[in-house]
């Protein structure tokens, strides 16, 4: 099985102008046996060291995975998903303690999925969202989780714990795409809670298409290039992160 994937990010419009950096992050990763690990965080616009606590999301989620499939072969169990998610938390309260500040000034989200030959799970926290194509379809298997109030949604870091969603699919999707929320609002309907094959489709096409396995330099520059364009930033001037993954 080969796996290939692109991935970006470009900073807002509306960070450009209030001089605030770039607050998503991501990785992709495979592993030994044909596994592939790949996490979407977006920082919180309001936490001072959104952008780090984003960055320590993925660093940590990746290296837990790759620590986990060189000692397994299967997923792991929901309460080992826990606990990595626990310890990222650990991690981001010590870095706070330092910095003489709290967990909630380095706030972010996840949207993470682990896929094997034969199985996938995500994993969830907050706005950010993933999604799977079966056959040529397009099904939303994260769906962005928005806040008790008006622009508000839910991050790694709340008290006294995450609202974390894990689910788990078995091999029928062949192609995924995560992305933070500034994506979520040109690729997503939210009337009807679908994602867009319109947007995805042509999207995922050129990685379908592309010669030899593992990252994409030329094309993921080119979608960060799009994602920079007037296309996406007519319609968002929030961060935006998208990775693509394929396999055959």
């Amino acid at each position: 099985m080969v796996w290939r994937w692109v991935a970006a990010s470009k900073i807002g419009t509306s960070h450009i102008r209030n001089g605030v950096r770039l607050q998503d992050a991501y990785a992709v990763s495979v592993m030994r046996g044909d596994n592939i690990f790949a996490v979407v965080a977006d920082g919180a616009g309001s936490a001072e060291f959104s952008a780090f606590g984003a960055w320590l999301v993925c660093r940590t989620l990746t290296i837990q995975s790759r620590n986990w499939f060189h000692e397994n072969l299967g997923l792991p169990d929901d309460e080992t998903l826990s606990d990595w998610i626990d310890e990222v938390r650990d991690k981001i309260a010590l870095i706070a303690e330092r910095r003489q500040s709290k967990p909630r000034q380095f706030a972010s989200t996840l949207a993470a999925i682990i896929a094997t030959p034969t199985e996938t799970l995500t994993l969830h926290v907050g706005d950010s969202a993933v999604v799977g194509r079966r056959g040529e379809e397009w099904d939303v298997l994260c769906w962005p989780e928005n806040g008790e109030y008006a622009s508000t949604t839910y991050f790694v870091t709340d008290d006294p714990e995450p609202r974390l969603n894990i689910a788990r699919y078995t091999r029928e999707h062949d192609a995924f795409a995560l992305f933070s929320d500034g994506i979520g609002d040109v690729a997503l309907s939210n009337s009807e809670q679908t994602a867009s094959p319109k947007f995805f489709g042509p999207m995922m096409r050129p990685v379908d298409n592309a010669a030899g396995a593992g990252r994409l330099p030329e094309l993921s520059s080119k979608l960060r290039t799009y994602l920079a364009g007037p296309a996406i930033c007519e319609r968002t001037d929030d961060d935006k992160t998208l990775v693509l993954i394929s396999r055959n």
